[in-house]
Formats: C-alpha cells, structure tokens, sequence
C-alpha cells in the first residue's frame, strides 16, 4: 500500500537561512511516526507545511494522495491536530469546547453530540464535561485537546509535543491513549523532546538537524546501530582527572561539566575502575535513544 503521507525532497528557506533541506518521510497507515531534532531543526516549520499553513519552497507533500498545499483543505478534514500549546476556549466548558470545534469540521451538532461521551471517556474526563476550562488541571487540558483532536475521526493526528509540561502520572495516560489510537488503526505523526516517549511509542523515526535528516529507523534499530550497548553516567569534580588516567576502560567518552559519560561494550571493567575513586558517583545502564539523540546532534545547548 502507497504511505498515507509522503514528503519527497522538502524544503523551505527563509531569508539566507534554509530551514528544511531536502526532507524525504514516509508515512505508513497506521503507525506512529517520530519526527525529532534539536530546537530550530525544522520540525515545526515541517509540520506547517505539512497542514498547508506554509507554502514549500522545494519538494512535494502528499496525504492520502492529495497534494499539499493544493488540496490541503480538504486534507485537513482528515487531519487531527494537538498543538504544542493548549488553546482551550476559557468560555465554555470542556464538552462544549468540543462541540464548537467539531463545527469547523462541518459536522452537524447530533453528530458531535453523540462522539462527546466517548471522547470524554478516553480522554479521562467522562465527569468533567460541565466544568469551566479554568478548573482543569494541566494534565486534564492535554488530555481534554487530545480528545479534540479526535472529534472529526481523523486517520492521521499530528501531536507537537503532546506531553510537554505534564507530570509522569499524566504523561504516562497520554501515551496509553495514544497506544489506543494506533491499535485502533490511526495514524500518528509525534514531535517530542521525550526521548524515552518517542522509544516507547514510534514504530519508526526520524532525527532532523539544521532541516535535513541524519539518521532514521525503528527506535531499536537506531540504538544498535548508532551507540555503545552500555553508558556509565559517572559525577564529581575530579571526573576529568579520572578520565585522563582511566579513560582507555571505555570505548568512547562524553565530558560534560562535572558528568562523564563512558560508552562501551564491557560495563564491568568500568566498575573496576570507579572502585578506586570513592569520590566519584556513577549509574550503570543500558544505553537508549536518547543518548542517540545526544551522539548525533550534540549537547550544547539550542536557544532556538
């Protein structure tokens, strides 16, 4: 089967800086899909053109076979989206929020009426239809937008960093509710700076950095193939030092500020080596996507 979005050699320039260069993204029905990078990587300028919000310099965009932004119009009626940002209506209460917002949809009230408990009840908030926004906590917000992105019965949604700002309790909700959807056949395209979610919900993945992509592939498959299986995490103001006598333990290492990071294949013979510096604090673990991440983009700071 064709993918249900495609991306074929994307990009956008915005003055002398070029954003996205050369983009290529496969969307199959059904899955969930990370698209990941840095700040100012060009996700979120990706994602507007992909809703048809801006137009593309280069390149080609298709979902479901329409052309984008020619009929992104109509491709949008296919189309749930969960913003970074919560965008509630203060003024009226958590159903009607999703009633007003079903009516952009076309959809007539009996219709949207009769959606509204579901939603409510996968979103965890079957008690809360009534009540002001105001009331809601923060996690109930982001569950409440993620069930108004459902109200049109979308087969793609499009979540821009769904679980920013929530506790583990509510995050961990949000990515049972999202397990649901793809089991239920919907398609998900996620933006998230949670490694450990983008491991734990994208069946494949692209890492993006200064608009073009630098590494893609199952979460699994990217961790044995980009990193050491083991890291040593190891603290205190002396780590430098240790590293300059004892760094040959470790096929690669990682300085930064006062923590040490010790990549390699025998975790043991780091531990024998730390058994002489009882200064130093270290942790033991498998290595995951977001030491990935961090190998591949680097970890100084991104403002924008």
């Amino acid at each position: 089967m064709p993918p249900l979005v495609s991306i074929r050699s994307l990009g956008k320039r915005y003055g002398a800086t070029e954003v996205v260069r050369g983009l290529d993204i496969d969307i199959g029905a059904g899955e969930c899909f990370g698209l990941l990078g840095p700040n100012g990587a060009g996700k979120t300028t990706t994602l507007r053109m992909l809703l048809g919000l801006v137009q593309p310099d280069a390149g080609e965009i298709r979902i479901g076979g329409m052309a984008i932004p020619r009929e992104a119009r109509e491709a949008r009626q296919r189309i749930g989206v969960m913003p970074q940002m919560d965008n509630l209506d203060p003024d009226f209460s958590a159903a009607e929020n999703l009633l007003v917002y079903g009516r952009y949809f076309g959809l007539n009230d009996l219709t949207i009426r009769a959606r509204i408990p579901a939603l409510l009840e996968f979103a965890g908030l079957s008690g809360k239809a009534d009540s002001p926004i105001a009331t809601l906590s923060g996690g109930m917000k982001r569950r409440l937008t993620l069930a108004r992105a459902l109200i049109n019965d979308p087969e793609l949604i499009v979540l821009d960093e769904p679980t920013t700002g929530l506790d583990p309790q509510a995050r961990h909700v949000i990515w049972q509710g999202l397990r649901r959807l793809t089991q239920q056949g919907k398609t998900i395209l996620l933006t998230t700076h949670f490694m450990e979610e983008a491991e734990r919900l994208c069946d494949r993945l692209t890492i993006v950095d200064h608009g073009q992509t630098i590494a893609s592939g199952r979460p699994r498959d990217l961790i044995d193939r980009e990193i050491e299986p083991f890291v040593t995490e190891v603290f205190g103001e002396s780590v430098a030092q240790w590293a300059e006598t004892h760094g040959s333990c470790c096929e690669r290492l990682e300085l930064s500020g006062e923590s040490l990071y010790c990549y390699g294949r025998d975790p043991d013979r780091v531990r024998a080596a730390l058994q002489h510096a009882p200064d130093l604090h270290y942790v033991q673990r498998p290595s995951n996507l977001e030491d990935v991440f961090l190998k591949l983009t680097g970890r100084e700071l991104r403002d924008a």
